[in-house]
């Protein structure tokens, strides 16, 4: 016989039976009015966009076509893309070298780097251009040798640096500015009792670096860095100043003869929107390479 008068604990009053079938409940899912609304402007706003695009004719589409893919275009391209790898490489190599330079015990190459960064990041990318295909104005002659010494080999500035090789210098020299605080700051994210307890195991600093810190801080890297490699492709039209034949200088001398500015247009940033999106794919696999490790 139970000792107290308390009804079961099933039937007690306010307290819903547990086996009460499932069907009897109503499930109401969720409304978002304000969604569905939003949704349908964007909708009316893409569709009036596109509509705008086809039956336009001043966007001039068989000219476009004509253009899109015509030899000076494509070559214009590829010297884009010329532009494009050799700066990245050049200037992330040299931001690698100046990152690691900020991060050293020694306050001379701190410094060191720390002007470079502040004058390369402070002069706009146009004036060091100029100021690279000028260079034979100030220097004739540059001469390997003894410093402050003799020379032994000498070459002809004129010859030596020429538009191209001035807009490679240039950017891969600004590049480097800005890959060196990208780097610097992958580095400073990895957590510093790693390398302390890898040098209690006895690996050397360079292993440390190559096998531990680099492979983590490349994850705090990838974005940043693509972010200034896509950046980087889209300025080499500033070297439009150095008439040399990037893709928006060549569409540029098109559209001057023909008078088709529109168009043109359109065909540059076409194959910008193209090749940024490739750019991205690449970006995207990259990071998943070295994120087999942190992600599930």
């Amino acid at each position: 016989m139970p000792l107290t008068s308390d009804p079961p604990l099933s039937e007690a009053p306010g307290r819903a039976r547990t086996d009460a079938p499932e069907a009897a409940l109503e499930i109401v899912p969720v409304r978002h009015p304000g969604r569905w609304i939003a949704c349908a402007l964007t909708a009316v706003l893409l569709a009036q966009f596109a509509h705008g695009l086809l039956t336009n004719p001043g966007w001039e589409w068989p000219v476009f076509a004509q253009y899109f893919t015509a030899g000076t275009i494509l070559r214009a391209v590829g010297t884009t893309l010329q532009l494009t790898v050799y700066g990245t490489a050049l200037g992330f190599l040299l931001g690698l070298v100046l990152a690691f330079m900020r991060l050293s015990d020694s306050p001379f190459l701190r410094a060191v780097a720390v002007g470079y960064i502040w004058i390369f990041r402070a002069v706009p990318l146009i004036v060091q251009l100029l100021f690279w295909f000028n260079l034979a104005y100030l220097y004739k002659r540059l001469d390997i040798g003894i410093p402050f010494g003799p020379g032994f080999v000498s070459f002809d500035t004129a010859g030596l640096v020429g538009a191209m090789s001035a807009a490679v210098l240039g950017l891969a020299l600004h590049q480097a500015a800005y890959a060196a605080e990208i780097v610097r700051g992958g580095v400073l994210a990895v957590d510093g009792g790693q390398t302390q307890a890898a040098a209690a195991l006895g690996i050397p600093r360079l292993r440390q670096l190559r096998r531990i810190v680099l492979p983590q801080a490349m994850r705090g890297i990838l974005p940043n860095a693509a972010n200034e490699v896509i950046s980087l492709f889209k300025g080499t039209s500033i070297v439009s100043v150095m008439a040399i034949g990037e893709l928006f200088y060549q569409a540029q001398v098109i559209y001057g003869r023909n008078g088709r500015v529109v168009p043109l247009l359109m065909v540059a940033t076409v194959w910008y929107v193209l090749l940024t999106g490739a750019l991205s794919l690449v970006q995207h696999a990259i990071e998943r390479h070295f994120a087999k490790g942190a992600t599930r």
